[in-house]
C-alpha cells in the first residue's frame, strides 16, 4: 500500500504541468517553436514589471500606503529620471537585442517541443539550478567590472549613475553588460539540459528578481523575505550596493558574498 502510494505521488508530480503543456503544445504549438519567443517572452516580462513598478513610484509620494515600502521614502523617482532610464532601455533593446533577436530567428533551428512536460520537481530544481549558475556567473563579472577600474569606466560606472535604484534602473547597462546577462540567460539552460518549459520558466523568474531587486521597495513579499536565513539579498541588499560598490555582488543569492567577504547589511539609515 505504502508502494502503491509513493508511486500515485510520484506519478502526480510527473503529470501536474502536463495539461499546461499539452494545451500551450496545441494551441500555440508555432509560436513556441519560434527562436524569437524566448526573446519576445523576456522583454515583455520586463515591460510589464517595469511599468507596474513605475506606476507605483509615481503614485507613491501622495499615497502613504505605497511609500511606506519604498527604500527611500524621502526621495521620489522623477519624470527626468524616467525618462533618461527608458531612453537607455529602448536604444539597447533596438542596437543590441533586437538585431540579436533577428539572428537567432535566421540562423537558429525551430525549439523542438518533446511531448512530455517536465516533471514539477524537474521544473522548479532546473530553475534553481540555472539560478544557481547565473549568479556565480554574474558574481565574477561583476566584481571584476569593479576591481578593474578600466572595465568599471568603460562598461560599468553607466549602472552605477543611480545610487538609489528603480525599477528601469534593471537595464540601464551598457551593452557589453546587457550581452553579458542575455548570454548566460540563454545558455545556462542549455547547459544544465532543461526542457523548454524549465528554460522559459527560468527566464521569466530571472527577469521577475533582477527587476525586484531593482525596484527600491521592501514589499512584505519580496523574495528576501520569503527565502529564511538571509540567503537571498534582494532589493536592499542591492540598494546597498549602489552606495557602497565595493559591496554585495552576487545578483541574486548571499552565499558568494559571504565566502568571498563583500557582504555587508543594508543599514537603517540606507531604507
Amino acid at each position: 500500500m505504502t508502494a502503491v502510494g509513493n508511486l500515485s505521488r510520484g506519478e502526480s508530480h510527473a503529470l501536474v504541468l502536463q495539461p499546461i503543456w499539452d494545451y500551450l503544445h496545441q494551441n500555440h504549438h508555432d509560436l513556441l517553436r519560434s527562436p524569437l519567443f524566448p526573446v519576445v517572452l523576456s522583454v515583455t516580462t520586463y515591460f510589464v514589471l517595469v511599468g507596474i513598478y513605475t506606476a507605483l513610484d509615481l503614485l507613491a509620494p501622495t499615497w502613504p500606503s505605497i511609500n511606506r515600502y519604498r527604500l527611500h521614502p524621502d526621495k521620489p523617482v522623477t519624470w527626468p529620471n524616467i525618462w533618461i532610464t527608458l531612453g537607455v532601455t529602448v536604444y539597447n533593446h533596438l542596437f543590441f537585442i533586437f538585431p540579436a533577436a533577428v539572428a537567432q530567428w535566421l540562423w537558429r533551428p525551430p525549439t523542438p517541443l518533446p511531448p512530455e512536460a517536465p516533471s514539477l520537481w524537474s521544473f522548479l530544481l532546473g530553475i534553481l539550478g540555472c539560478m544557481v549558475v547565473f549568479d556565480f556567473q554574474y558574481y565574477l563579472w561583476h566584481l571584476l567590472h569593479h576591481r578593474v577600474p578600466w572595465l568599471y569606466r568603460t562598461f560599468h560606472a553607466i549602472h552605477h549613475q543611480y545610487n538609489q535604484p528603480f525599477s528601469l534602473v534593471t537595464q540601464y547597462l551598457s551593452g557589453w553588460e546587457l550581452f553579458s546577462v542575455g548570454f548566460w540567460a540563454t545558455v545556462d539552460p542549455i547547459l544544465l539540459r532543461c526542457h523548454c518549459l524549465t528554460t522559459w520558466g527560468f527566464m521569466v523568474f530571472n527577469v521577475y528578481v533582477s527587476t525586484e531587486d531593482h525596484c527600491g521597495y521592501d514589499f512584505p513579499w519580496a523574495m528576501h523575505n520569503l527565502v529564511p536565513f538571509g540567503l537571498w539579498g534582494g532589493a536592499p541588499k542591492h540598494d546597498a550596493h549602489h552606495q557602497r560598490p565595493g559591496t554585495n555582488f552576487a545578483p541574486f543569492f548571499s552565499h558568494w558574498d559571504w565566502l568571498g567577504g563583500t557582504n555587508t547589511v543594508p543599514t537603517a539609515s540606507g531604507q
